[in-house]
């Protein structure tokens, strides 16, 4: 695989670099973060994946989300990628802020032109991480995953349909149910075609009813947020929750909104969350 450094700084005692690589899934050069925590200097580490949301990229989180400083006094790398492949000009890719570009649901598209290079769901949960634990100090076979709003849709529906593979899974705001809201609509009826039924396999919610994830999710929802009602619908993820059995902890925050400010102030937890299913023992917060 040709990585290609763009930058790195160091952070809190570790690295952290932007990179692109050649995508087999995509067709395109995909473009991604790692933030390295100290301890990956001596041994290899557990890696943690973070799914972004419509319009963001590679950078977004590792900017905005001040996940850093508590990654590197727990030992856990942070991977996040792009959120669709870019430079195709494909017909209607950027026609729209919730479709195409900045917005590939992490899902495999079915349908032309999409299905050859929209290929998220394969490259978030075989590609990157199998770039990441051949070219940095990750753990094989240690991954833990996240995200928020339609990069939570994506973390959960990720390692629901792929559990051996995962340790971890949480999510902010999450898109819980997309087959039933018009933002889900929208980009499954495009990437996957007119059949409901087959939008299912790609749904957070139907997954669930089905069948649990081993481990206990985390999720965390503001509710001032705008888009609660008419497009996140957390209550299909505890109606399947009761369905499968899964054990699921659903958080709500008086309000608190959709945006970073709401992520920055949960994210140590996330992390602890992580780290409890990918470390043992659990380090202390800094000064506690």
């Amino acid at each position: 695989m040709s990585l290609q450094t763009r930058e790195e700084h160091a952070c809190f005692g570790g690295r952290m670099g932007y990179y692109s690589h050649a995508s087999a899934q995509t067709g395109t050069r995909m473009n991604f973060a790692v933030f390295q925590p100290p301890q990956a200097q001596a041994r290899r580490v557990p890696a943690l994946y973070y799914l972004a949301g419509l319009t963001c990229n590679e950078e977004t989180f590792m900017i905005k989300a001040g996940a850093q400083r508590r990654a590197a006094e727990l030992g856990l790398i942070l991977v996040a990628c792009d959120t669709s492949p870019r430079g195709l000009d494909l017909p209607g890719d950027s026609a729209a802020w919730d479709f195409g570009v900045g917005a590939g649901f992490y899902l495999d598209a079915a349908q032309e032109p999409w299905s050859r290079h929209y290929r998220m769901g394969s490259y978030v949960n075989s590609e990157l991480p199998e770039l990441i634990e051949a070219g940095f100090p990750a753990l094989p076979g240690r991954r833990g995953i996240f995200g928020h709003s339609m990069g939570g849709h994506g973390a959960l529906v990720t390692a629901l349909r792929n559990p051996a593979r995962w340790q971890s899974v949480s999510a902010f705001a999450p898109i819980c149910n997309p087959a039933v809201v018009p933002w889900g609509e929208k980009a499954f009826g495009n990437y996957l075609g007119a059949d409901r039924a087959l939008w299912e396999a790609w749904d957070a919610s139907c997954l669930m009813r089905r069948a649990a994830f081993p481990g206990e999710i985390l999720i965390d929802q503001g509710e001032a947020d705008a888009f609660l009602h008419g497009q996140l619908k957390p209550e299909a993820l505890e109606t399947a929750a009761a369905a499968s059995g899964q054990r699921l902890r659903l958080r709500r925050h008086a309000a608190y909104d959709h945006s970073y400010w709401f992520i920055q102030t949960l994210i140590a937890e996330h992390l602890e969350h992580h780290a409890r299913a990918l470390l043992r023992p659990l380090p202390l917060r800094s000064g506690a």
